[in-house]
């Protein structure tokens, strides 16, 4: 596992999962349910959307920090993490976009 910021991340998001709700956002987001967590994700990426329509870095970076949050949390629900994702970016790579789309099963 690579010692990155998101690497941290999940592993206090694993941490904070199953801890005090009153005390803990993720876990309180959590106990709330994945379609809950989905929709906090989905919040964001619309949230995240509209800052890069507006053309506002530091509004871009901070969305997207917190679409990055919440896909962590929902990741963590599913009994996933980043390193998941790296694989298969990692399986991806070097394969047209078009390519890749065209072999998923529908």
């Amino acid at each position: 596992m690579n010692d990155d910021v998101f690497d941290r991340l999940m592993a206090r998001v694993v941490l904070n999962r199953h801890g005090d709700p009153a005390t803990s956002y993720v876990a309180k987001l959590t106990a709330k349910g994945r379609g809950k967590i989905a929709q906090k994700l989905g919040e964001e990426a619309v949230e995240t959307v509209i800052a890069a329509m507006a053309g506002d870095r530091a509004e871009i970076i901070g969305e997207a920090s917190d679409l990055m949050f919440h896909l962590a949390v929902l990741l963590a629900d599913a009994g996933l993490s980043f390193d998941d994702i790296r694989t298969e970016l990692t399986r991806r790579e070097g394969v047209s976009g078009l390519t890749e789309k065209a072999g998923r099963k529908v």
